[in-house]
């Protein structure tokens, strides 16, 4: 059955007529005539069977369906394009890896690790997309995610990387406010949230046997990144994994007041889908991983 796609250069023409809102402007950026971007929008909208462009006494303006189709029509040629790129680039070799990851757990954990894969398998690429919620792998370019939280995804396998720690942090600003180094003195001090840990204080302070009333109050904030930036600003005090902010803790703008392990609910997991493709430079990948989780596990009672 023969696919209900426009040519490839009417949608190039189309692209670039909308973002110039100017049939003479495309031409020029396409080296083409100006009577060659009519006849391919003229095309198109026949096509497509409605008006992508009015014309305005200012020129051509798109119309609430051009303006929409043009958003989706970018998007596609962006990845035609970096895909071309990659493949031009590795000459049709080795491989590459989609990845979806928590961003906080990809930015200061995974990244500082990844050199050594790269260098292990120098024809492969591994390309880091930001998802924090659970997605249904059908339908998208992932090859697997790295998540933290239920693992129970339906149609997909998982595998356990590490438990979750959590330790409280404050900005050296603000440790004369602390009477004494605490649980009761840290409840005296804003309490900053992470959106997808609201239980988090609450677990912290039982773990005491303290109970504190306004444990679930506080801003609060989706990325422990921005949770970081929040303590460091003097906003108060926050539960963060010591291996996000590593860097933070050994160069003195974070502190961790009180030495005391709590571990969440939630754990690391790299998810795949259950029937996944039988490709060496995944089965790589999560082996690598897998082993480097262990290794930090290990050094760090993350069991």
């Amino acid at each position: 059955m023969r696919r209900k796609i426009p040519s490839t250069a009417a949608m190039i023409a189309f692209d670039a007529a909308a973002r110039h809102e100017s049939f003479s402007r495309a031409a020029e950026e396409l080296s083409l005539t100006h009577s060659a971007i009519c006849r391919q929008m003229a095309g198109l909208e026949e096509f497509l069977g409605l008006p992508l462009f009015r014309r305005t006494r200012r020129g051509m303006k798109l119309t609430e369906a051009g303006l929409s189709y043009s958003r989706l029509i970018a998007a596609r040629l962006d990845e035609v394009e970096r895909d071309t790129l990659s493949i031009m680039t590795r000459r049709g070799q080795g491989g590459i890896l989609d990845l979806a990851v928590v961003p906080s757990f990809a930015t200061k954990w995974l990244l500082p690790r990844l050199r050594d894969f790269l260098q292990m398998r120098p024809d492969a690429a591994v390309n880091l997309n930001n998802r924090t919620r659970p997605f249904a792998f059908q339908g998208s370019d992932f090859d697997a995610a790295i998540y933290c939280g239920d693992a129970n995804w339906p149609g997909t396998r998982s595998i356990f990387l590490m438990r979750e720690k959590l330790v409280p942090v404050i900005s050296p600003q603000l440790l004369p406010l602390l009477a004494e180094r605490s649980a009761e003195a840290i409840a005296a001090l804003p309490l900053l949230q992470q959106a997808t840990r609201p239980y988090a204080w609450r677990q912290w302070f039982s773990s005491f046997g303290l109970r504190v009333p306004h444990d679930m109050t506080g801003s609060r904030f989706e990325l422990f990144s921005m949770l970081a930036q929040g303590v460091m600003a003097g906003m108060g005090v926050a539960l963060i994994p010591p291996m996000l902010i590593e860097e933070e803790i050994r160069d003195g703008r974070l502190v961790i007041p009180v030495e005391h392990e709590c571990f969440s609910d939630r754990a690391y997991y790299l998810i795949f889908p259950e029937q996944h493709s039988e490709s060496p430079l995944f089965h790589a990948f999560r082996d690598w991983l897998v082993g480097e989780a262990e290794i930090y596990r290990e050094a760090f009672g993350l069991e």
